[in-house]
């Protein structure tokens, strides 16, 4: 039964049939899942119409376009999510325990926090150019590159506001005006690329602009929400208690920003990698398409992931360990499922859905030879994200920051550069050795889970609450 707001009550794991019991668990994980999923889709959908569009302006502007955006913002992007990923822990265990003020509170201290860890990442934007190049970037794009990241300024300060809010609106079980804001705005998104580009002729700075233009709009749309009644119980409007506590915010916004802008600099390491390679245009063109695919298809677990973190931390808030490891399992065994549906997709399609950003028969061939490392990929980042929202409702991002930088860094990096260099194996190399630390991470993520004490987490998680 719903409550009166829309929201799916907590409800304890009861004794029953084990299919009775999953059936109510996947209701409660899809009614956040599911408009998750729209919504995610939705905004990064932004990014691959913009990036669609780039490709058929010519295949340096899309890869200056996949350059700028995929590795300067993405980086950026990565570090930020993570840091907003601390009001999952946060919030989501508050509103467990019934703590509903301290929400917008936590929001609040957020958008201080983030804010500043914005403005210290901008000369990342305005020095682009120099960086790409000297990490070996060809000249010719890493400038066109540069060029672009400086437009897209605007939207490196919407992140944080984008990414609080969603968060705070999330924990609250909140996702459908998410998915409703997020809808409106890609459609906007796609109307005005479509104008600035076939009707006005602006080129791919006049792409970036709508960009940030989209970008900017959905956080706006929230925040107009939460502050005009959207959320009578959890915002009380802007508090001088924002500015306490800001150090134990800061410790656990710093060990979520690490512990995710690991994974999302991982595979955008790998198209700085493939850029040394011999013929880079055509490698980093083919394998920005097949990183946007895998893109797309990540925001399905990603929002698994932004469901497993609610509803665990919400379980664990309550009390509820039990409760909170059955909606663990129940949301691995779903996020899987899709995840195989996706991975035969990409093997049934493998010469076609390169169509979508090209229609130079080189980089659609060049992207055919990558669709087997692409479905694999797929596969293995249905397990992985859904595990790391447990970390994120568990509260151990510390932990998995360092399990991150051993599966990735010490192990995958080094293998994907043998692989591609000293067995002369070219892309395929660097990505193969890059899946070998996904699959680390991912096997060691789930023998912690595995041997999790959850009554002990639902202990950590009442002391956190009570702070």
């Amino acid at each position: 039964m719903e409550g009166g707001d829309g929201s799916v009550p907590l409800l304890e794991a009861k004794e029953g049939g084990l299919g009775k019991r999953s059936w109510m668990e996947s209701k409660k994980l899809w009614h956040v899942a599911g408009p998750a999923v729209f919504s995610r889709i939705c905004m990064y959908g932004t990014g691959v119409v913009t990036q669609a569009f780039a490709g058929h302006l010519g295949n340096i502007q899309l890869a200056a376009f996949s350059i700028a955006y995929t590795v300067v913002v993405g980086f950026a992007f990565g570090l930020l999510l993570g840091m907003a990923s601390a009001l999952e822990t946060l919030c989501g265990q508050a509103y467990g325990a019934k703590k509903y003020q301290m929400l917008g509170i936590y929001m609040q201290r957020s958008w201080i926090i983030i804010l500043i860890a914005s403005i210290i990442m901008t000369p990342l934007y305005i020095f682009a150019a120099p960086v790409l190049e000297m990490i070996g970037q060809p000249r010719e794009i890493a400038e066109q590159a540069g060029a672009l990241s400086l437009w897209l300024l605007p939207l490196h300060f919407s992140l944080g506001f984008q990414f609080t809010l969603q968060r705070f609106l999330l924990s609250q079980r909140k996702a459908v005006i998410i998915a409703y804001v997020s809808a409106a705005v890609f459609a906007v998104h796609v109307f005005l690329s479509w104008v600035v580009i076939h009707l006005l002729d602006l080129g791919i700075v006049g792409a970036t602009w709508v960009l940030n233009l989209s970008w900017w709009l959905s956080p706006l749309g929230l925040i107009a929400y939460t502050v005009w009644g959207g959320c009578p119980l959890t915002w009380t409007g802007f508090s001088m208690e924002a500015f306490s506590g800001l150090w134990e915010l800061l410790k656990l916004s710093v060990a979520s920003g690490i512990m995710l802008c690991l994974e999302n600099w991982y595979y955008r390491i790998l198209i700085l990698l493939t850029g040394n390679l011999s013929n880079p245009e055509i490698a980093v063109d083919a394998l920005s398409i097949c990183m946007n695919i895998n893109g797309w298809e990540m925001m399905i677990p990603f929002a698994f992931f932004a469901a497993t973190g609610v509803r665990v931390s919400n379980e664990l808030g309550a009390g509820n360990g039990k409760a909170a490891k059955f909606a663990t399992i129940v949301s691995v065994a779903t996020s899987v499922i899709i995840g195989l549906i996706f991975c035969f997709l990409i093997l049934i399609f493998h010469d076609k859905f390169a169509l979508i950003f090209t229609t130079s028969p080189v980089i659609i061939h060049a992207v055919d030879k990558l669709s087997i490392l692409l479905a694999i990929t797929i596969l293995l980042n249905s397990i992985q994200p859904v595990l790391s929202g447990v970390a994120i409702g568990s509260g151990w991002q510390a932990l998995v920051a360092y399990i991150n930088v051993g599966s990735y860094y010490l192990i995958g990096v080094p293998l994907g550069v043998l692989l591609g260099w000293a067995f002369h194996l070219g892309v395929e190399g660097i990505w193969a050795g890059m899946i070998g630390g996904t699959l680390a991470q991912t096997l060691i993520l789930m023998f912690i889970t595995l041997r999790c004490d959850w009554d002990k987490e639902a202990l950590s998680a009442s002391t956190r609450v009570k702070k």
